[in-house]
C-alpha cells in the first residue's frame, strides 16, 4: 500500500513508519520536528520504500504531499504527546488536531483514502468509569491546563467523524493509553523516560502526589501490532489500545529500581493539576475485533527501553 504518515519522526510514528515499511509498504512520512526527531529516521535512510517532507501539517499540504500520488492511507500520528511538551507549545497542540486533522481528512477525501487518527486515553479525562471503555465520555476539564491536549485530541475525534458521517471517508481511531519503549525522547517528561532516566543518573526519581496514582504501560511493538490489526479490519468506530496490568507509580518505581539497581531515593512533589488519578483500559472490544492484547510484560520492555537510552 501507499501511506502518508504524518509525526513520522516522532516515537509512536517513526516505529510504525519503520513496521509498515518492513511489512512491504511505500511510507511517505511527514514530519516538522517540533518534537520528532532526526536520528528516529535513520533506520530507514536510503530505503526505496520510505520517503519524506519536512512539513508542518497545521498549514496548507505542500504540493510535494498533495501531488505525490494517490493514497490507500492517510495516517495522522503528528501531535506534542507528553504534559511538557504540549504545556510549552499549547496553540501548535491545538492546531495540529484541528486544523491538522481537517487538512489530512481532506487529502484522504479527495484521493479516496482511508484515514487513521491517533487519538488518546486522555479523552477520557480524569476518568469516573473504571477500567476505561471506549463508550465513556469522559470527565474533562475543557479550560483546565490538561485542555490543551485532551480537548484537542477530541476535537480531531469530531472532525474525523464529521468527515465520515458528511463525506463518508472510510476512518480508524484508536486511542493510545500510556506507551513506552525505544525511539522516546529521553527528555519528553513523561514518566517512563523520568524515572528510568534518573534512575541511571543516580538521582532521585520525582514522584508527582503521594504515588498512590495509577497507569497502565505498553510496549511500542504492542501498540504498533494493534494498528496495523486495525488497518485489516472493516471498524470506523474508537478502539483502545493499552495495557489492562494497572501498576501504582509506586509500583512502577521499585519495578525501575529493580531492573536498575540503583540507589536513587523517591522525591515528591505537587500533583499537577488536573492529573488523572486512575488510567487503565478496558480492551474487550480490541480482543473481540483484532484478537489483540499486549504480549510483552513490564520488566523485558523496561529492558529494551533502558538499552535504547543508554545508546542515546
Amino acid at each position: 500500500m501507499k501511506i502518508l504518515l504524518t509525526g513520522a519522526a516522532g516515537f509512536i510514528g517513526s516505529n510504525l513508519a519503520k513496521r509498515l515499511v518492513d511489512d512491504g509498504h511505500f511510507v511517505l512520512g511527514v514530519d516538522n520536528f517540533c518534537t520528532g526527531r532526526k536520528a528516529n529516521l535513520t533506520v530507514l535512510a536510503g530505503n526505496p520504500n520510505f520517503e519524506f517532507v519536512e512539513a508542518d501539517v497545521s498549514l496548507p499540504l505542500a504540493d510535494s504531499i498533495q501531488k505525490k500520488q494517490k493514497w490507500d492511507w492517510v495516517m495522522h500520528f503528528a501531535s506534542p504527546a507528553s504534559p511538557p511538551k504540549y504545556f510549552s507549545m499549547p496553540v501548535q497542540t491545538m492546531l495540529v488536531n484541528s486544523e491538522g486533522t481537517r487538512h489530512c481528512l481532506e487529502l484522504a477525501k479527495t484521493t479516496g483514502a482511508k484515514f487513521f487518527y491517533s487519538s488518546t486515553s486522555e479523552v477520557y479525562g480524569d476518568p469516573l468509569v473504571h477500567p476505561q471503555v471506549e463508550g465513556y465520555w469522559g470527565n474533562v476539564n475543557p479550560i483546565g491546563v490538561r485542555s490543551i491536549y485532551d480537548e484537542a485530541k477530541r476535537y480531531g475525534e469530531a472532525m474525523t467523524y464529521a468527515y465520515h458521517r458528511e463525506h463518508k471517508v472510510d476512518v480508524r481511531v484508536i486511542r493510545i493509553f500510556n506507551t513506552y519503549g525505544p525511539n522516546m525522547d529521553p527528555f519528553d517528561g513523561r514518566v517512563v523516560t523520568n524515572l528510568l532516566g534518573q534512575a541511571l543518573a543516580g538521582k532521585p526519581m520525582t514522584v508527582y502526589g503521594d504515588g498512590s496514582q495509577t497507569r497502565s504501560f505498553q510496549f511500542v511493538d504492542d501498540l504498533v501490532e494493534g494498528i496495523v490489526r486495525l488497518m485489516r479490519v472493516d471498524y470506523v468506530w474508537p478502539v483502545n489500545l493499552g495495557n489492562p496490568d494497572e501498576f501504582t507509580i509506586l509500583q512502577f518505581v521499585e519495578a525501575v529500581k529493580k531492573l536498575v539497581t540503583t540507589q536513587s531515593g523517591v522525591e515528591f512533589r505537587e500533583l499537577p493539576q488536573d492529573d488523572p488519578k486512575h488510567r487503565c483500559p478496558d480492551i474487550s472490544l480490541a480482543r473481540k475485533l483484532l484478537q489483540w492484547e499486549p504480549k510483552i510484560k513490564l520488566e523485558e520492555g523496561l529492558k529494551k527501553t533502558m538499552a535504547y537510552l543508554l545508546k542515546s
